[in-house]
């Protein structure tokens, strides 16, 4: 039988615990039963669950809620776990799988948790599976459709990891695909096909020209990207082809609706064949709203704009401003030497229970 969770002892020992413990995505269960079994103990949680997502409230009736959330599931493990322990410029790093990506978040979250037992406001930890993979899958989706009031509060924190400094909001994320058409023929004979695979030159050349935008989105500045991501085409050595596939993604700032990005990608790539895929909205960052404003002064610091999409996008959705603050480097998520520094996971734990004190 695993050993239980020591929520009230170190932190990074704690995060140590989670890492040993395999959670790749769909093979959360292990972790998650560790997770309930060490919050249901103490009396000022309600814990409950759904599927491996789970829940812990607090009931007090103060006027306000806030939700504090991380994912419990990691990438695939490669060669990394259990954790192990390394010593740098006086600072401890816990080495492993999810270290970062971001068992160090929900460590600092759980330990949070069970020292906040009168909080100035009421708080939602939601502590949840599948988020490295396709939406349909993932715990908070799930959640929303299931029980949308876990989801509910003026402010929200994800911790995903932010160097333990606030990132506001996220990006928006579009996929598209640019299909391209030609004329088969012999390569012996190229004259009598049209070559899909050289009319991609004119794509990737309107792409490279591109230049990319920032914009300032609630006094954070969000740069924008537009880049192929992939292309394929041809299904011989001897075929001119007739078709080819260039995958393009757009990261934009939360100020634009999805329907605003679709159109600025179909003007720089006007006169192409666009097809969207996937998109996804943005979140702006909402730090005006006062429970934004007393964590940021808990936290301290510059909140800087996130660069990429997180979670956070759904509370936003819901109208439930939102930011990233976890430990670790996001560099260093799904890294083979993925680590966390463990003066961060005390330094978040600390910072959410200023904020909550």
């Amino acid at each position: 039988m695993a050993t239980p969770l020591d929520l009230e002892g170190d932190p990074v020992d704690l995060l140590r615990r989670l890492v040993d413990v395999p959670s790749v995505s769909g093979d959360e269960q292990a972790v998650a039963d560790l997770v309930e079994q060490a919050l249901t103990p103490y009396p000022h949680l309600r814990v409950s669950r759904t599927g491996n997502v789970v829940v812990a409230r607090t009931e007090l009736g103060r006027a306000e809620r806030v939700v504090i959330a991380g994912h419990l599931d990691t990438v695939p493990i490669a060669g990394n776990v259990p954790s192990r322990v390394t010593e740098e410029d006086g600072r401890t790093l816990v080495h492993g799988r999810g270290a970062c990506d971001m068992k160090g978040g929900v460590a600092a979250q759980l330990s949070a948790a069970v020292a906040l037992t009168a909080p100035s406001r009421d708080v939602t930890w939601l502590f949840y599976d599948n988020e490295e993979v396709e939406e349909a899958r993932n715990g908070l989706n799930r959640l929303a459709a299931e029980h949308p009031e876990h989801l509910d509060g003026v402010f929200a924190v994800l911790g995903e990891p932010s160097n333990a400094r606030i990132e506001g909001g996220c990006q928006g994320t579009m996929r598209v695909v640019v299909e391209l058409t030609g004329v088969a023929a012999h390569s012996a004979r190229s004259w009598k096909g049209h070559n899909a695979v050289h009319d991609a030159g004119a794509v990737l050349q309107a792409l490279a020209a591109h230049q990319a935008q920032e914009v300032v989105v609630d006094g954070l500045t969000y740069r924008e990207g537009l880049n192929a991501v992939g292309i394929s085409g041809g299904i011989a050595g001897n075929v001119i082809p007739d078709r080819c596939d260039v995958e393009v993604n757009y990261r934009f700032a939360p100020d634009k609706s999805p329907a605003q990005a679709e159109a600025y990608v179909r003007q720089v790539l006007d006169g192409f064949p666009v097809r969207v895929t996937d998109v996804a909205p943005g979140a702006r960052p909402g730090l005006d709203q006062p429970a934004a404003a007393e964590f940021l002064a808990a936290v301290g610091g510059e909140p800087s704009a996130k660069f990429g999409w997180t979670d956070v996008a759904r509370f936003s959705a819901r109208g439930v401003p939102a930011v990233n603050f976890g430990p670790g480097d996001p560099g260093k998520a799904h890294a083979d030497d993925e680590f966390c520094p463990g003066d961060e996971v005390v330094a978040c734990r600390d910072a959410l229970v200023r904020w909550l004190s």
